[in-house]
């Protein structure tokens, strides 16, 4: 199975453990909350999919924040844009950055709902060598926060949040 394949099916399991009741609950993605992450991740899911298909995207009609697409059967449509996906698989780049979306956004849902974000060590590790590899661009363009210090022998997945700007032990 690919990075990408399990990295949405650990996004996945999540999202079938999160209710209704918690939508309005606080993650660590201190612009959202559950429900404006699941709006976040369905309102960009498309075009990181048909991204990877290499297919023309169009721009999204409305701003992100005029909509709202954690309403009604947002759960579906969120395990369907998960299964759409990893298939075919994208380009490298574009295929880490959905990783690296997936795994930290999952990781942000699972943290805010009481879950916990099971993903192979594999894909952890390679993940760790992307974002540290990016880290520094990623920050200019708005993806990261400031570093969170974290132990050097750390989990990796606490290391890879730190790097982030995600706290580890966020409750």
């Amino acid at each position: 199975m690919s990075h990408l394949s399990n990295a949405a099916e650990a996004m996945a399991a999540v999202a079938r453990g999160i209710t209704d009741d918690q939508l309005a609950n606080k993650t660590p993605c201190a612009e959202y909350d559950v429900r404006g992450l699941v709006n976040h991740l369905l309102f960009w899911g498309p075009s990181l999919a048909g991204g990877g298909r290499k297919e023309s995207v169009p721009q999204p009609a409305a701003a992100e924040s005029d909509v709202d697409l954690a309403a009604g059967d947002w759960r579906g449509r969120l395990l369907a844009l998960l299964d759409d996906t990893p298939h075919p698989l994208p380009a490298p780049v574009l295929g880490d950055m959905i990783v690296g979306e997936l795994t930290v956004h999952g990781w942000d849902l699972a943290a805010a709902t009481g879950q916990r974000l099971d993903l192979p060590a594999d894909l952890l590790a390679h993940l760790h060598d992307t974002v540290s590899a990016g880290v520094e661009q990623g920050r200019q363009m708005g993806m990261y926060g400031p570093e969170v210090a974290v132990p050097a022998d750390a989990p990796t997945l606490d290391r890879i949040l730190g790097l982030t700007g995600r706290d580890p032990a966020w409750a």
